[in-house]
């Protein structure tokens, strides 16, 4: 009988509280219940580098023939998949930027604002590039909107508009009052995100030249908004040093690393040059910097051996490592000063700018070599001003913008690709690449660069009406999205 009284006793103790009641007595007033804006401002920037870094690792370093597949070599033998990584990590990250710009526009903080809309904006460059079509306008709802799970695919076109128009209201969000806390990339400067901006619409004016007349638009930036000027003001999101905040490649087992090796490719240009990046990209053979010496794994076989990659890329038990030799360790890239400086050295050989090719040229290999901290010694030269008079680097002919921002892409995002891509399309295939050829190995697509990646197969359940009227617009990796299509 005790036990039945006392518990009809705690019913009736419990009918005194509302459910409200217990909500409020179990709430931890020392736990917040919502994320900010700050918060997400940082996940959206570090899972998005790392997305790039990772895929820049196992997709476009080598599909640009950069480096090389030691195993499972299916990547730069064309024998393509889906590679839903890429997707899902970047269309994960988007998450975090709509939700966190639904709490910057609600505390009307322009500058965060406009940083996200330039994060935005260059997450979905780069799905657009790797994909063509790809859901855009319905895509990600925000924290106040109702979830959309069967957005329609945006055209290519329609969504460079867009890219462009954002980034373009961004750089003008920056400018005015605000802060931007959370900020990994750029340590809450606002100018440096203005810079970013304008630098990424010179680089999507350039993907989108074979399509529409951009040198009046490329210019009018040039020429008059600010952009990239050193390497202080390139993107490269500095890591930690330990997981899982660290870059892609530290972490991973020795034999995954090592199933990435330096190209043949990129090896014999850089020896023709004695280029000292070498001794950055790669790791020598015989653990000696003073007197390096290197090998190159032939695209497309597999099975094969070359350098591996350079010290700030992995740690090597009891081997040297980049802390050792005062290097620093890689870095997140998502757009450089180099990079800026061959655009603009491309466009002067165009005549889109009033500009000297020439000066842009030398800034781009100055810039990427400063970047990467080379020693000149080693490779005959004492200073940068040697390497460019002897070398035979020095500027001759457009062909030589597009090899040397190649090598300047290395580890830079999806941009290796995307670049070969443009230039193979420009100079009439491989045939008007000096520095690269079809693989020489296995290939699976006739000797062809793919021009795109698969769409996911998860899309096919997910979201079919608009997957399928999206693919059916290409011929599988071969279909020509609306910035290469003639």
């Amino acid at each position: 009988m005790m036990n039945i009284r006392l518990l009809y006793s705690s019913i009736a103790l419990l009918t005194l509280f509302s459910c409200s009641d217990f909500e409020e007595i179990n709430m931890n007033p020392n736990e917040p219940t919502e994320v900010g804006a700050d918060v997400l401002f940082t996940s959206a920037l570090r899972n998005s580098v790392q997305t790039t870094s990772n895929e820049a690792f196992l997709l476009s370093n080598n599909i640009a023939q950069l480096t090389g597949k030691a195993l499972r070599a299916e990547v730069d033998s064309y024998n393509w998949n889906a590679f839903p990584t890429l997707w899902e990590g970047l269309y994960n990250s988007l998450t975090d930027v709509e939700s966190a710009l639904s709490i910057a526009t609600k505390s009307q903080n322009n500058q965060m604002r406009g940083a996200l809309l330039v994060l935005r904006s260059w997450i979905y460059s780069e799905l657009t590039n790797a994909y063509g079509d790809i859901p855009f306008s319905e895509a990600i709802s925000g924290a106040d909107q109702e979830a959309d799970f069967t957005p329609v695919y945006d055209s290519q076109e329609a969504i460079y508009a867009a890219l462009l128009a954002d980034l373009s209201t961004a750089a003008d969000l920056l400018s005015q009052a605000g802060s931007l806390p959370g900020d990994i990339l750029y340590g809450s400067d606002a100018s440096k995100w203005i810079k970013l901006a304008n630098s990424l619409r010179l680089r999507l004016l350039m993907y989108q030249s074979s399509k529409t007349d951009v040198s009046a638009a490329f210019a009018s930036i040039a020429q008059s908004a600010p952009i990239f000027s050193s390497n202080e003001d390139q993107a490269a999101l500095s890591f930690l040093s330990s997981f899982p905040n660290q870059f892609p490649t530290i972490p991973i087992k020795q034999g995954d690393f090592d199933a990435v090796a330096l190209s043949a490719s990129s090896l014999e240009v850089m020896n023709q040059y004695k280029d000292p990046r070498l001794s950055r990209f790669a790791r020598p053979d015989n653990e000696d910097f003073d007197t390096p010496s290197f090998s190159g794994i032939q695209n497309g076989f597999g099975g094969q051996s070359g350098s591996r990659l350079g010290l700030a890329y992995f740690d090597y038990p009891g081997q040297i490592t980049a802390q050792e030799k005062g290097l620093s360790y890689a870095e997140g890239l998502i757009m450089t000063y180099a990079e800026v400086e061959f655009l603009l050295a491309e466009a002067a050989a165009k005549g889109w700018i009033s500009a000297d090719t020439e000066t842009h040229y030398k800034n781009g290999i100055a810039a990427s070599h400063s970047y990467y901290q080379v020693n000149y010694a080693p490779f005959g030269y004492s200073d940068f001003e040697d390497f460019y008079a002897n070398s035979g680097v020095a500027f001759d002919e457009t062909v030589d913008i597009w090899e040397q921002k190649w090598l300047a892409l290395y580890f830079t995002a999806l941009e290796p690709y995307f670049e070969v891509r443009r230039w193979y399309i420009e100079a009439g295939g491989f045939d008007g690449l000096r520095f690269l050829s079809a693989p020489s190995g296995t290939n699976f697509n006739n000797q062809q660069l793919p021009m795109r990646f698969l769409y996911p197969g998860q899309e096919q359940s997910l979201n079919s009406v608009n997957y399928n009227q999206a693919k059916a617009q290409y011929d599988g990796i071969n279909g020509k999205m609306w910035i290469i299509s003639q």
